[in-house]
């Protein structure tokens, strides 16, 4: 199991996340990631999306957590 974690503070909405993982990061409409209020979980085949996702944000406002 693994978990989405989105610093709201260092979220500035530039979308480069969602733009690379659109089915998995849905953004509101001011543009920016609702995961930034809360963590979420993600199924184990949706781990390298989420870095990929993660590694795309300038800000490094998202971290990817894998918990065994």
């Amino acid at each position: 199991m693994a978990r989405v974690v989105v610093d709201y503070d260092r979220c500035t909405g530039h979308g480069r996340c969602y733009s690379v993982a659109e089915d998995l990061l849905p953004y509101d409409e001011e543009g920016f990631v609702q995961a930034r209020h809360e963590d979420f979980v993600i199924a184990a085949d949706q781990v390298s999306l989420a870095q990929q996702a993660a590694a795309a944000c300038p800000e490094g406002a998202m971290t990817i957590v894998v918990e065994d």
